[in-house]
C-alpha cells in the first residue's frame, strides 16, 4: 500500500513541475519566440489612435496597435517604424525609447506601443521650423524591408484626424503584448 502511495505522490510532483516548466516557457517566451518567423508588414493589421490632449500639455499622446493577421504565429521583435510626412517635405520619425524585448505574437494577438510627440501650439504655421501635419502614418514591422503600409490615424472616438507635429522625433514606447 505505501509504494503505490508513493508512485502516486512521484508522479504528481513530475506532472507539477512539467506543468510549471511549460508555464515558465509559454508562447508568449523569447525562448518559443524562436521557433517562429520575423513579423511582416503585410501579415499585420496595423491602427494609429491620437488620445485625448490634455490641458496645457505640450505634448501629444497616441498609440499604435499592431494584430497579427496571418495564419502563423510570428516574433515581433523591436521597434516598429512609425513615420509622419508632409509630402516630399519635412517629417517626422519614431524613435524607440527603451528596451523592446520579442514579442510571440500569436495569430489574433495584439502588440500596442505609445507614441509621444511635440503638439503644434495656436498659430503654428509661422514660427515653428519643423511643421508635419497629415491624418496618415507610414508604418512597418521591426526589420521588415517589404516597405511601409499607410495608416489613417483616428481619435478615441474612430474619426479621422490630423496629427500636427512640431519636431522631428516621436518618442515611442518599447512596444508590449496587450492583454487580453
Amino acid at each position: 500500500m505505501r509504494r503505490r502511495s508513493l508512485l502516486g505522490a512521484a508522479a504528481a510532483a513530475l506532472t507539477l513541475t512539467v506543468t510549471a516548466g511549460l508555464a515558465l516557457t509559454g508562447c508568449g517566451s523569447p525562448r518559443m519566440a524562436a521557433l517562429h518567423a520575423n513579423c511582416t508588414t503585410k501579415g499585420l493589421g496595423w491602427k494609429v489612435t491620437v488620445l485625448k490632449k490634455k490641458p496645457h500639455a505640450a505634448q501629444r499622446q497616441a498609440r499604435l496597435s499592431v494584430v497579427n493577421k496571418g495564419t502563423d504565429p510570428c516574433v515581433f521583435s523591436g521597434f516598429p517604424a512609425f513615420a509622419v510626412h508632409l509630402g516630399k517635405g519635412p517629417q517626422s520619425d519614431a524613435r524607440g525609447h527603451g528596451r523592446a524585448l520579442p514579442i510571440d505574437l500569436r495569430r489574433g494577438g495584439t502588440v500596442t506601443a505609445g507614441l509621444r510627440y511635440r503638439d503644434c501650439p495656436k498659430g503654428w504655421q509661422m514660427n515653428e521650423p519643423v511643421a508635419v501635419t497629415n491624418d496618415i502614418a507610414v508604418v512597418s514591422a521591426p526589420h521588415d524591408k517589404a516597405g511601409g503600409r499607410a495608416v489613417v490615424a483616428r481619435d478615441e472616438k474612430g474619426k479621422r484626424l490630423r496629427m500636427n507635429i512640431c519636431a522631428d522625433t516621436i518618442w515611442m514606447d518599447p512596444p508590449r503584448e496587450a492583454a487580453e
